[in-house]
């Protein structure tokens, strides 16, 4: 009779080798199974040999989507909030499988099996992944912190009777949308004030704003608070040019700050088309 393993295992045999835009890690792994499969069926080797052969492959995988959100060029404004959680799950996963070769190497030693250093790597392994997944979380949290600031704008403006936390205190109104030569204008006249950058969140369009289904073409977010020397100026800066913004001095309780100031008219609803 054929239990819930041995079936496992047969799936495996005929798991597909083949896939999109694997990385070489992943392309190694897979070749590493299909040689193992092609012993396992020669009765050269245990059939669960293919399980340890599979979460290689896991591993591969999820290291990919780390060398992809985590570690590669993709800037915060391309990160989608569902990579954001496919990141930090990837993250989880692979400290999960590094503590579990831990707990193994740890029990062959008080077993008396193997040497005293025998878990050294695999606890080195294990701390660097451990790293990797508080990267990930400070990612997932600053793009939960773009996604707060982005449901904020689109809030009724300076209504006074709005209680919840994204009240504006602060606004000039107009529907004027920035140009390249105007963000260009605001981000040099910054530096040249404050020497250092212009600390922009968000510029125009982004994954988060496409996905919330707002339309951010022709706006930027910068991060400062609005009372501070930098936000006073740049208020000031903007109603010298006519540029409308949004003043936000409101935070996200138990979070993260979320005042910034909207540079634009407020985001609104994306046009869908039928």
């Amino acid at each position: 009779m054929l239990t819930i393993r041995s079936l496992a295992l047969i799936a495996l045999l005929a798991l597909p080798l083949v896939a999109a835009d694997d990385s070489p890690a992943v392309i190694q792994a897979r070749q590493d199974l299909e040689r193992l499969r092609e012993q396992v069926q020669a009765g050269l080797a245990p059939a669960s040999k293919l399980v340890e052969a599979q979460a290689s492959i896991d591993d591969a995988l999820d290291a990919a989507i780390l060398d992809r959100t985590l570690y590669g060029h993709l800037d915060i404004e391309k990160l989608s909030p569902w990579e954001a959680d496919e990141m930090v799950n990837a993250a989880t996963r692979r400290v999960a499988r590094a503590q579990k070769k831990v707990d193994n190497a740890t029990g062959l030693i008080a077993y008396g099996v193997a040497a005293p250093r025998f878990a050294d790597d695999s606890k080195a392994e294990l701390a660097h992944r451990q790293m990797a997944l508080s990267e990930a979380k400070s990612r997932a949290e600053l793009l939960m912190q773009i996604v707060a600031i982005a449901r904020a704008e689109t809030a009724p403006a300076a209504s006074e009777n709005l209680t919840g936390i994204w009240k504006p205190r602060e606004f000039v109104d107009g529907d004027h949308l920035l140009g390249p030569e105007e963000i260009r204008d605001i981000t040099l006249s910054f530096e040249n004030q404050f020497h250092e950058p212009l600390p922009v969140s968000a510029r125009g369009m982004t994954e988060v704003h496409r996905t919330l289904g707002f339309d951010h073409t022709g706006r930027i977010d910068v991060a400062v608070t609005p009372d501070s020397p930098e936000g006073q100026w740049l208020r000031k800066f903007l109603e010298s040019k006519n540029i409308p913004y949004y003043a936000f001095r409101v935070a996200i309780p138990g979070k993260a700050t979320g005042a910034h100031i909207h540079i634009g008219p407020g985001s609104t609803r994306l046009r869908t088309t039928d």
